[in-house]
């Protein structure tokens, strides 16, 4: 089923949500959680059984996360038909590619003519960026500086080319409407932003942001890798024109795969922003014995989707198999309700870790799957005592971070808070 909750919704409508939802079983009613009961063949949340022998306490899955019992067993039978000795069966990746794509984009609300596999996040914001004819065309970028932080070296080229770049300041741990507001003028042509940001989690108001865009002339580019599989993810009811996201943080996929969503009535405007074979939708050839003949040795056409704008070359075929299980997954769970089991350890966090020293860097209305701190030498200071406690968060050089998951539970908030202290 299509999740179609909008990232609009407020932390108090989550945390209500999470409220309501009826008490899980075992392992969550000793930590005295709430979530959702699981259907059929799914354990209670903290899921530890698709998550086993995870050593120590990992609160960093919105950097990596890990692998699942059910996407390893997945990958293994991908495996098997790889070896060519008969052990795969009928197994078909054309078939098993096809099918992941369009569970991918029926869970963004988009139509499979709209998504392509892309190689990664970045990938896609390049993408985004060519097939507007930037920089040729000049104008205006806008960005803010809760933006991926690897963007602005794409930012810093395209400004090196002659593009204005204006980058938003954070105030108050966010980016203020009325700021972008005032940074658009009739010659932008591209507003590009985390759904979720990598830095602190501030969420953007997609389709506030969208209207401002929109309204200006510009298009909106989304990065969305802490978005999808955390929270709700919507593109038609955001109305925005890209998103591009990898599969191997919250989608509980591999490196090395990933999407890249365009808005369907936008495709024939576009610029192919590169070709590669798998955009093709016909191919002759008048080079070769027994070819018919031509004027042309080779004849090609492109797709008039997603597909034959984006797609190149090879992709992860172990990335797809991954996917093929967490979509599933993640489908069946919910993401409105893993997002609502979550939701109180991010906020046991959030209540204990300014005791400890650490300034809040994170808005209080967020609800997606990361936390965040400011701390002076924070990486230099902690990282031996995080790592002789047998906790793994992220930290930066003035930052910590932490991003719980599925098999997370308030222990483990408690293991980095004794760590800490």
């Amino acid at each position: 089923m299509t999740e179609t909750v909008k990232q609009g919704l407020t932390r108090r409508a989550y945390l209500a949500g999470a409220a309501a939802l009826p008490l899980a079983s075992g392992a969550a009613q000793a930590a005295g959680q709430s979530g959702a009961a699981p259907e059929p063949g799914l354990s209670a949340l903290p899921d530890v059984t698709e998550f086993p022998g995870i050593e120590g306490t990992y609160l960093n899955s919105g950097s990596v996360h890990p692998v699942s019992q059910g996407a390893r067993r997945s990958v293994e039978t991908y495996l098997a038909s790889r070896s060519m000795n008969g052990e795969g069966g009928d197994y078909s990746v054309g078939r098993l590619r096809r099918s992941v794509l369009e569970r991918y984009a029926a869970f963004v609300n988009a139509d499979v003519s709209e998504v392509a596999y892309i190689t990664s996040t970045s990938a896609g914001e390049q993408m985004a960026v060519r097939c507007l004819g930037l920089p040729r065309r000049g104008g205006r970028i806008v960005t803010d500086v809760l933006h991926f932080f690897g963007s602005f070296h794409l930012y810093n080229e395209l400004e090196a080319a002659g593009m204005e770049v204006v980058i938003i300041p954070m105030r108050d741990n966010r980016i203020h409407l009325e700021d972008m507001a005032a940074a658009m003028t009739p010659d932008t042509r591209l507003v590009s932003v985390s759904a979720i940001s990598t830095i602190n989690g501030f969420q953007h108001d997609l389709a506030a942001v969208t209207e401002m865009a929109h309204a200006h002339g510009a298009h909106v580019y989304v990065d969305a890798v802490h978005a999808v599989g955390s929270v709700p993810v919507d593109v038609k009811a955001s109305g925005i024109d890209f998103m591009a996201n990898s599969s191997f943080k919250w989608m509980m996929g591999d490196m090395g795969l990933g999407f890249m969503y365009v808005r369907g009535d936008l495709i024939p405007q576009l610029e192919r922003p590169q070709a590669g074979y798998q955009q093709l939708a016909r191919f002759s050839s008048h080079a070769y014995p027994y070819d018919p003949p031509g004027d042309a040795f080779f004849e090609t056409g492109a797709r008039d989707d997603a597909t034959g704008l984006f797609a190149m070359g090879t992709y992860s075929n172990t990335g797809v198999a991954h996917l093929d299980w967490s979509l599933d997954y993640l489908t069946r769970r919910g993401v409105a309700n893993i997002q609502a089991w979550r939701q109180p350890l991010i906020e046991k966090a959030r209540r204990e870790m300014p005791r400890l020293g650490f300034e809040p860097l994170t808005p209080e209305d967020s609800t997606g799957p990361l936390i965040a701190w400011a701390r002076e030498n924070a990486r230099a200071d902690l990282h031996e005592r995080m790592q002789a406690a047998g906790v793994q968060v992220s930290l930066s050089r003035h930052r910590l971070r932490i991003s719980p998951s599925v098999f997370n539970s308030e222990a483990d908030i408690d293991r980095v808070l004794e760590a800490l202290s």
